[in-house]
């Protein structure tokens, strides 16, 4: 892999990154996408696209995973790793992953943004315990409660009509005199029978104590102010929809950025630097919209496109044209991504993989599980599982210190533990870590870098981490897979997926109102995306 020469290497699996590889795939350049997440970015989790040319009604998942495909049936690859460093000083632009380097003729950045917090009191003590920033992923925890949307623009419009599928009402409070979004947008969201809109008002605080209890408003034309409190024992939801920060950490040492992180650009979408591009959110712009961004991937590749090819003649490189991909093949029971997923993963294990599966009759789904366990070790001879019903092997139960049913635990193909296991069914965005769990039991695995081995080995302590998930999530698998990484590379370590759906009394212990939940030692709780010095700063307490 690090001898690997790309034409165009993309980092970000986004609307405009992957557009971009479709245009690169399409003009026969060597193109990889690497995203530390499943690629669809900040669309995959809207749930109706309907202002999309071309398309009169899809969801963003569905939408990004047709985008997927098509990159991929013009030969681009995607390969999920987390950035670390980058050099783009040099003709060979270099890029340096948790698992490894990789090298490019050219580079698009497409990494898009995150949302950005607000600031009121309150907002970082109960982030997961009722303060939130993605309706798709926790919006389902207040189903019949009272939710409140904070923001103007088209993501609070948008995310308070797909709110009201769940809460009980709806209030959107906007600081402005109206809706930012388009008129259309905001006459649906003020005609919605289930919504409540405060212009001139703002949020100054929330209150509680594992969950929220009161908030408090301001009329930032009156000066009055007014309190929120949820009926006896219910608790209430806020959702923050203020715009977004652009993910630029990674480059700011090497690409000029403006005074809010934003890398600009050109109309070629052309940075500072020769050969290095940028698309989508990461740059300054009016419209943050699908359209605009597949426009900045379209125009991004179509000049990389002529710059690499005058790059290889400088540096008197042959160009071997990409043939287009084929498509995967049909699977009976998974999805289009997941088959992407298994493709060509199962049959590189080098070792065998057993999982035992303990199953509890008073868990409603737990045929489901044992029907997915069988469905999917048959597709490998590397794979086998041993079902259990709960308390049949009490000495195994303990070894493997399974405290939550059912479960599915990996262990290597000598029996012994890896420290990983498996609380639901991991479907959705959850059968990512599902087989790369998998795949770095059987090797070869996932190439880690040195330094980030070192890190994964570092923690010197028996620690439990369980990462409580909803399968609708998009940042819970990059949490999942990071410590089971720790967990198979190291034995004091152990990791436990858990859908919260699945496992209420969990969810009612610890509070959790926010995906992913990661509960250290059956204690300390933090909410919320974390990189791998985080992980192991939180394993070593």
């Amino acid at each position: 892999m690090k001898n690997e020469l790309f034409d165009l290497i993309i980092i970000g699996a986004g609307s405009a990154g992957m557009t971009a590889g479709i245009y690169a795939g399409r003009a026969r350049l060597k193109t990889l996408i690497l995203d530390r997440s499943s690629a669809g970015g900040q669309i995959k989790i809207t749930s109706d696209v309907e202002n999309y040319p071309g398309v009169l009604h899809a969801s963003g998942a569905e939408l990004s995973e047709t985008m997927r495909k098509q990159a991929e049936n013009f030969g681009v690859a995607f390969r999920q790793t987390v950035v670390e460093k980058v050099d783009f000083t040099g003709d060979i632009k270099k890029i340096y992953t948790v698992d490894g380097m990789y090298e490019a003729l050219a580079v698009l950045v497409a990494t898009g943004a995150v949302p950005r917090k607000l600031g009121f009191v309150g907002e970082e003590a109960f982030q997961g315990r009722g303060i939130g920033y993605c309706a798709t992923c926790d919006g389902e925890f207040f189903s019949g409660l009272d939710v409140f949307v904070v923001g103007a623009g088209f993501a609070a419009a948008e995310e308070s009509m797909f709110l009201t599928r769940y809460a009980r009402k709806v209030t959107v409070i906007a600081r402005e005199p109206e809706f930012t979004c388009s008129k259309m947008i905001a006459e649906r969201v003020l005609a919605h029978p289930k919504i409540e809109v405060k212009f001139h008002t703002e949020l100054l605080e929330v209150t509680g104590e594992t969950m929220l209890a009161a908030a408090k408003f301001i009329n930032n034309q009156t000066g009055e102010s007014w309190v929120y409190t949820p009926p006896a024992g219910e608790t209430f939801g806020v959702f923050v929809f203020v715009g977004y920060m652009p993910q630029t950490t990674e480059y700011r040492d090497q690409l000029r950025v403006d005074q809010y992180g934003y890398i600009p650009t050109d109309e070629s979408m052309r940075t500072n630097v020769d050969g290095v591009y940028a698309a989508g959110d990461v740059r300054p712009k009016e419209l943050r919209q699908l359209v605009t961004a597949v426009a900045d991937g379209a125009i991004a590749a179509t000049n990389a496109e002529r710059y690499i090819a005058r790059k290889r003649e400088l540096l008197g490189l042959h160009h071997e044209e990409q043939p287009p991909a084929t498509a995967a093949p049909a699977q009976a029971v998974f999805d289009e991504a997941t088959r992407g997923q298994l493709e060509g993963i199962l049959s590189r294990f080098e070792k065998p993989v057993q999982l035992v599966t303990v199953l509890d009759d008073s868990a409603d789904w737990s045929a489901e599980l044992k029907a997915f366990a069988t469905e999917f070790v048959s597709l490998s001879d590397k794979l086998s599982v041993r079902f259990l019903q709960k308390g049949e092997d009490p000495a195994l139960e303990q070894q493997l210190n399974i405290t939550l049913y059912p479960a599915m635990v990996v262990l290597r193909g000598d029996g012994s533990p890896t420290g990983v296991q498996f609380h639901g069914i991991p479907g959705g965005h959850e059968i990512n870590s599902f087989i790369l769990a998998l795949y770095n039991t059987a090797g070869p695995g996932q190439q880690v870098s040195e330094e980030s081995l070192a890190k994964l080995r570092a923690v010197d302590k028996p620690v439990n981490i369980k990462v409580g998930v909803s399968l609708s999530c998009t940042f819970c698998p990059d949490v999942v897979t990071l410590t089971q990484l720790m967990a198979i590379q190291n034995p004091l370590v152990q990791a436990e997926m858990i859908d919260v759906a699945r496992y209420p009394a969990f969810k009612n212990q610890y509070a959790i109102m926010s995906v992913p939940a990661i509960v250290v030692n059956d204690a300390q709780v933090t909410f919320g995306k974390r990189n791998l010095d985080q992980l192991v700063a939180l394993a070593q307490g």
